[in-house]
Formats: structure tokens, C-alpha cells, sequence
């Protein structure tokens, strides 16, 4: 595996240098065995744990049906058309074509991831725990579960058009912060910032609900938050 790893990076560097569109040989040979492994590999809607009308009145069974099969399902489709076209355009080392394609793919890959996040960030049955990991690491970095709350609404709320508002782990600084990203940029593989929990900031996860007033979605959103979630993830990310 590295030495394949030496090999694809060799010459990934040397064709920064080409005057040409095409990969080289080398890199063509690593990049097909990897995508070769991908072929036929579709991303697919994940169930929900729960009814969509299990989080009314926060979010509506009307609103959970159409974001769940309707916005959720369109970044699938685009990202499994993106990988096709990756896909062949790696297998005939087209680098023009790789590149073009970086945008389709981190729009909708980060949809499909964002909002895999996202649905698995929800419950019916949202119940904080006192003293444990999360709890310990909330009050560390704000002081306290409120003082958590209040930032990140703060943040989320100022996001200007589309985006997310997270809860993070910094494996830097060993902690847990406060992120946001426009769009539908996935923030571990923009920032490395490990997301722990995350709220849709865009129109289509409330509008129906709330029409333009965000403060009262983001203030509703709380009362059906998966804490246990949340936890599992910060323990695995450390």
C-alpha cells in the first residue's frame, strides 16, 4: 500500500510540469486500481431512524419528507453522475477532466455527507447528559451547555446565504469549538475540524416552517438534538 502511495504522489508532483492534459502513464496505472475499486459503487439515501413527523413541532413531517427525498436524493444523484464522469476521465487520464469535476464533487458529496450528519444529529427523543464526555468538553470550552447554545446559534445565524453551523473537535488543540461553512462544504475535509454536530442553515430545511425567521428554526432545532450522537462522535474523534 505506501509503495503504491509513493508511486501515485511521484507522479501526481512531476505532472504539475507537463504542457499537456493527459495524466502520465504511472499515475494513470495507480489512480485506475483505485477507481477501479470504486466502479459501481453508488452512494444511496440512508433511512431514518425515526418517522418524519416524529419531530414535529420543531421540524415538520412535511418539511422532513421533502428534504429527506427530494434535496437530500438530488446531491446523491449528482455525486454518483460526478463519479462516473471521474471515473473515466481518470481511466483515460484526462486531467483537465478531473479537475473540472472537483466542484460537482465537493458540492455534492459534501450534500450527501452534511446531511447524512445531519439526520443522524436528530431524535424524537432528545435528552442531555449531565457529567459525561460532551458535557465535561461543552463546559471546558464555554463554560457551560447554554453558553454552547448561544455560540453556535450565534454562529449559524450569521452565515450570509447557504451553509452549516458545527459543533467540532480540533484534534490540535484537543478540544471542541465552533465552525461554519458556506454552501454545502464538508468541514473535515476543508478544515480537518472533526463535525459533531451540525445545523442546516439553509432555506430548504426550514422555510416551509418558518418562511424567513431563522432565530425561531435554530431555537427549535435544540429541543430534538441527539445528544447521545453527538457524545459517540466527540469519543471517537479523540
Amino acid at each position: 500500500m505506501s509503495g503504491k502511495k509513493v508511486i501515485f504522489d511521484t507522479a501526481l508532483r512531476a505532472s504539475v510540469n507537463l504542457q499537456s492534459s493527459k495524466l502520465p502513464t504511472e499515475l494513470t496505472k495507480s489512480s485506475t486500481a483505485l477507481f477501479s475499486a470504486l466502479s459501481g459503487v453508488k452512494a444511496t439515501l440512508p433511512d431514518l431512524s425515526y418517522d418524519y413527523n416524529a419531530l414535529e413541532p420543531a421540524i415538520s413531517a412535511q418539511i422532513m419528507e421533502l428534504h429527506h427525498t427530494k434535496h437530500h436524493q438530488t446531491y446523491i444523484t449528482n455525486l454518483n453522475a460526478a463519479m462516473e464522469k471521474m471515473d473515466s476521465a481518470m481511466m483515460n487520464g484526462d486531467v483537465s477532466a478531473v479537475i473540472a469535476l472537483q466542484g460537482a464533487l465537493k458540492f455534492n458529496g459534501g450534500g450527501h455527507i452534511n446531511h447524512t450528519l445531519f439526520w443522524e444529529n436528530l431524535s424524537p427523543n432528545s435528552e442531555y447528559k449531565e457529567g459525561g464526555t460532551l458535557d465535561k468538553a461543552l463546559k471546558e470550552r464555554f463554560g457551560s451547555k447554554d453558553g454552547f447554545i448561544s455560540e453556535l446559534t450565534a454562529t449559524s445565524l450569521a452565515i450570509q446565504g447557504s451553509g452549516w453551523g458545527w459543533l467540532v473537535y480540533n484534534p490540535k488543540t484537543k478540544m471542541v469549538d465552533i465552525a461554519s461553512c458556506p454552501n454545502q462544504d464538508p468541514v473535515e475535509a476543508t478544515t480537518g475540524l472533526k463535525p459533531l454536530l451540525g445545523i442546516d442553515m439553509w432555506e430548504h430545511a426550514f422555510y416551509l416552517d418558518y418562511k424567513n425567521v431563522k432565530p425561531d428554526y435554530v431555537k427549535a432545532i435544540w429541543d430534538v438534538i441527539n445528544w447521545d450522537t453527538v457524545e459517540a462522535r466527540l469519543e471517537a474523534a479523540k
